[in-house]
């Protein structure tokens, strides 16, 4: 019996570090490519040294310099922070106090209205996208920063999230603060949302991480270099003639290290806040 299990922990290890290996060469490959010069990116693809940086640590940020010199790279990134940033601190705010309507606000519909909520989650967001540059296009909207920021502020699965956190919160606290002459706003304001600290980050994190790596909607509300997001610029550097392997590579890098970071940093808040989805339990 210790053979059969211990047998079947080394071949669950084995299929993990597999499906880690498949997962993570495109990575590793870009990442090394970065920090090669252009003549060696191709060299020796059938041998482990694929995976090596260039041997001369002179070549490791070259190309990095290069790019930077060579596009406007910190201004991309900086509209990329300001999107994600701007994005994530809208969408707490309105589903937040979305959620906070569906799970302890009385009105006609509720019930009705929540549901055909749902029902928008088994539809594709690309069927809207032409109707939603049509509405942001009539309000004078396109080619601005708050055409990429607005439209997708409002998540279904967002207002659920917070619904399902606001519901656990038990209702004699919420009538306490009322018996004290607290306001809606203030019970909003100062109880629930401190009590969801879980579901500010899981929905904070992830609409940071959907801003950065949103790459259509940007694409056809911009028109201005200036006003592109780092995934937009993408594009624009792989099609700047002459093009450097090593150059997109390393742009590639440059776009996922903040992903990165945020994602190492707040990992554990995004657990706990999809862990409690389903049942308001943090």
């Amino acid at each position: 019996m210790y053979r059969k299990r211990r047998g079947l922990v080394i071949f669950e290890y084995l299929v993990l570090s597999l499906l880690a290996a498949i997962f993570l060469f495109p990575m590793i490959w870009m990442l090394v490519s970065s920090m090669k010069p252009e003549a060696d990116v191709y060299t020796n693809l059938t041998s482990f040294k694929a995976f090596l940086p260039s041997l001369n640590p002179v070549n490791w940020f070259k190309t990095y310099e290069e790019v930077l010199a060579r596009f406007s790279i910190t201004t991309y990134l900086f509209n990329s922070l300001f999107y994600g940033l701007t994005f994530a601190f809208g969408s707490i705010l309105v589903n937040s106090l979305a959620g906070f309507a569906f799970a302890k606000i009385n009105f006609s519909g509720k019930k009705i209205i929540f549901g055909l909520l749902l029902a928008l989650l088994i539809i594709p967001m690309e069927t809207i996208l032409i109707p939603q540059f049509t509405i942001v296009n009539t309000l004078g909207l396109v080619n601005t920063r708050m055409a990429v920021i607005l439209p997708a502020m409002a998540s279904v699965f967002n207002i659920y999230l917070f619904r399902n956190f606001f519901i656990a919160v038990p209702e004699e606290i919420i009538e306490s603060a009322y018996l004290d002459g607290a306001s809606i706003i203030r019970v909003f304001f100062s109880i629930m949302l401190p009590m969801s600290k879980p579901a500010i980050a899981t929905v904070g994190v992830l609409s940071f991480i959907n801003s950065w790596n949103d790459y259509i909607w940007p694409l056809m509300v911009l028109t201005d270099r200036n006003k592109f997001s780092m995934q937009v610029a993408i594009t624009t550097i792989n099609t700047t003639q002459p093009v450097y392997i090593n150059q997109v590579m390393t742009v590639l890098t440059i776009s996922i290290i903040a992903l990165i970071v945020v994602y190492i940093v707040a990992q554990k808040y995004i657990l706990q806040g999809l862990g409690g989805s389903g049942t308001g339990i943090k």
